[in-house]
């Protein structure tokens, strides 16, 4: 009977020793957890918006390619330099801030963005509804509409009907490919506008339907080349800077300063400069 005594007694002790222990670390741990609550609430600072982040730093960080001439690529001295290039340059000046170039594959560019590694993306991205479901876009800085080139001597097409039964050359991926095929069009697959061109000028296709700025791009660069627009698609392409969902201020921001920019002329000369014409419209 006394070591049963003395084995219940040891059991009793054991349970109570343990029910203490427990109470003393849930205690601990609420202590704990309400004094994290507190001081965390106590804490938290606000975080600036976008702009505000921008113009605090002093920099507008901007994500581009750096390979797709006359858009963003690099000038014979290894500087980066082109169109949207020279657009964002005069947007982050108008901010207030430095322009800071990432230079990324396309694939990267948005996964760049997603990631808070630009604030902004000009890379000549065209606006779409998939697009805009996901991000932002400032006011437009470019239009794009597809044209109509034919040879300088070609006196028989003279707007789109009159493909019918021609050939044009085509990169079969593009959907300009398409506006060729529905006016009739024999399609004749090429590699790109530079090889339709060749075609063209040989006498080995009649026509290309092309991008516009491409077309105005040759011509600036060689003016003598014996090619013409004698049509083009009224409806265009237009393409933004684009941002993040939720940066409404620095949105606002650049789209004021991009159409401060076509107000006062400074526009108008970047655009001269690359294509020898206003593509704003």
């Amino acid at each position: 009977m006394k070591k049963l005594s003395l084995t219940i007694l040891l059991v009793l002790t054991v349970v109570f020793v343990a029910g203490c222990g427990n109470n003393s670390n849930t205690d601990n741990t609420d202590t704990s957890n309400n004094s994290s609550a507190g001081t965390n609430g106590g804490t938290a600072a606000t975080a600036k918006n976008s702009l505000e982040a921008v113009k605090a730093s002093g920099k507008l960080r901007i994500g581009t390619e750096g390979t797709y001439a006359p858009f963003t690529y690099h000038d014979a001295s290894g500087k980066l330099t082109g169109f949207d290039v020279e657009i964002a340059e005069e947007v982050a000046k108008r901010l207030g801030a430095d322009p800071e170039f990432s230079e990324t594959q396309w694939d990267g560019l948005f996964a760049g963005l997603d990631a808070k590694r630009f604030d902004v993306i000009f890379n000549e991205v065209s606006i779409n509804e998939e697009r805009k479901a996901k991000y932002d876009f400032s006011e437009p800085y470019i239009v794009s509409k597809a044209v109509l080139i034919v040879s300088e001597n070609n006196e028989d097409i003279k707007a789109f009907a009159d493909l019918k039964g021609k050939k044009s050359g085509q990169s079969l991926t593009s959907n300009l490919s398409e506006i060729a095929r529905e006016n009739g069009a024999e399609i004749v697959a090429v590699d790109g506008f530079n090889q339709a061109v060749d075609l063209l000028t040989s006498g080995r296709i009649d026509a290309t339907v092309n991008d516009g700025l491409s077309y105005l791009d040759l011509k600036k660069q060689k003016p003598d080349v014996k090619i013409k627009v004698v049509d083009e698609i009224p409806n265009g392409s237009e393409s933004a800077a684009v941002f993040l969902k939720g940066n409404d201020d620095l949105v606002k921001a650049v789209s004021d300063a991009i159409i401060e920019m076509k107000s006062d002329g400074t526009y108008l000369k970047i655009s001269e400069k690359y294509f020898g014409a206003d593509v704003s419209k």
